[in-house]
């Protein structure tokens, strides 16, 4: 038995904050990045702390935060050079017009423009601005050079702005440029490899008001869709009845109960070369559901007849050709004998398991991987974090399986 941790380390940015009214943003920008496991460090324009404070940065980041190009805490005394020697991608949000003519045009006239200048690292801008000054033909040009340049631009947006006006130039979300920026830091690991994957619970009907479900919210399937997407996979995902919004990149089928799912995923799987079946498929459904709502009574029990429901991982993996296949094992006691036995009367090359009542609607989760190797622990994190470890065993395995002796 081994213990799994993140293969490729924690990845560190440093976020670059200009002077508009969309700083306010930027505070939950560095929550979200922080909650998918990213270390974040915070450059400030003069301009942006007029709109907030450094200190909140920093409280948030828990590092310090450079506004100065003198700033005396850099040993050598050059922060426009040392600041971002170590960092995987310096992200410029917001990112005014100004900001974006200034990186254009290779101007370096205060701390945040001289290291975007002087950089190693890939740079990620997202724009924010009044729609006419998003729309003017000088920022256009300035935004196609900077995508010339190898630049990433994220967003904007449209919808409401702070003048009243409505249109695009709006910053994205904070929860949008953190998926984005995650993806974009993820290694391509699974690039040109087809994924399927199932996610959430089923709902069988009972009659027409009334149905069997269960305590399934879709979190950790759509936290491996979102995974798979940063790691470069073309990711369909076949949903049951959540709560949860579709995962940026994602092909998304949504589906109300067992035989729907069976279904989408028969229509799917021919061309997929990694199947996961992360949904809680009912086990069974009613023999026959009534049309019109079943009127209680007083004078006898209801009864209530039921017939197994399609097994889907089963049928993908005993297809003549089958993808590589993943299952999920969610048990209340006997943890990995139990999900052990499943992987074997499956025949699916890895089986995650977790316990029902730990992991069931919580944003983290703790899971032992097993496979021909034996069972692999991951240790308790956020779901995002366990997903991106599950994605790196699977890409492992697939190479091991694919790679030719010598």
């Amino acid at each position: 038995m081994t213990d799994i941790q993140g293969k490729t380390g924690r990845k560190k940015v440093l976020l670059g904050i200009t002077g508009g009214v969309a700083a306010y943003k930027a505070a939950e920008l560095v929550r979200r990045l922080g909650d998918r496991g990213i270390e974040v460090h915070v450059v400030m324009t003069e301009a942006a702390c007029g709109f907030i404070t450094p200190a909140t940065l920093q409280a948030l980041s828990g590092h310090p935060v450079y506004t100065d190009m003198w700033d005396g805490r850099i040993a050598n005394g050059m922060p426009h050079i040392e600041l971002s020697r170590d960092k995987d991608a310096i992200i410029i949000a917001p990112a005014t017009a100004d900001f974006i003519a200034k990186c254009v045009h290779g101007l370096a006239d205060d701390l945040l423009s001289t290291l975007c200048l002087a950089r190693d690292c890939p740079l990620i801008v997202a724009p924010a601005m009044n729609r006419q000054m998003w729309e003017h033909p000088a920022t256009q040009r300035n935004v196609a050079q900077l995508r010339r340049d190898g630049v990433t631009l994220l967003g904007p947006d449209s919808g409401d702005q702070a003048c009243g006006e409505t249109g695009m130039g709006r910053m994205l979300e904070a929860d949008e440029l953190a998926e984005a920026v995650s993806a974009f830091l993820e290694p391509k690991i699974l690039a040109g490899k087809r994924l399927l994957m199932t996610a959430g619970p089923t709902f069988e009907p009972i009659d027409a008001v009334r149905g069997i479900t269960n305590r399934s919210s879709g979190k950790m399937g759509y936290a491996l869709a979102r995974a798979a997407i940063a790691a470069g996979a073309e990711v369909t995902l076949v949903s049951g009845p959540v709560s949860l919004a579709a995962p940026a990149g994602v092909r998304i089928e949504r589906v109300q109960t067992a035989a729907e799912m069976f279904e989408a995923v028969k229509k799917h799987a021919a061309k997929a070369d990694i199947f996961i079946g992360v949904a809680a498929v009912a086990d069974y459904r009613v023999s026959k559901p009534r049309q019109h709502k079943i009127k209680k009574t007083d004078e006898s029990a209801l009864t209530l007849s039921f017939v197994p429901n399609p097994d889907i991982l089963g049928w993908v993996a005993s297809r003549p050709k089958p993808p590589f296949c993943v299952g999920f094992a969610a048990e209340s006691r006997n943890l990995d004998a139990y999900a052990d036995e499943k992987r074997r009367r499956k025949n699916v090359k890895l089986m995650i398991a977790n316990l029902a009542q730990d992991a069931i609607g919580a944003d983290d989760n703790e899971v032992s991987l097993l496979d021909d190797a034996g069972t692999h622990r991951l240790p308790r994190a956020p779901k995002d974090i366990v997903a991106r470890q599950i994605i790196t065993h699977i890409a492992g395995l697939i190479s091991r399986k694919t790679r030719t002796p010598r």
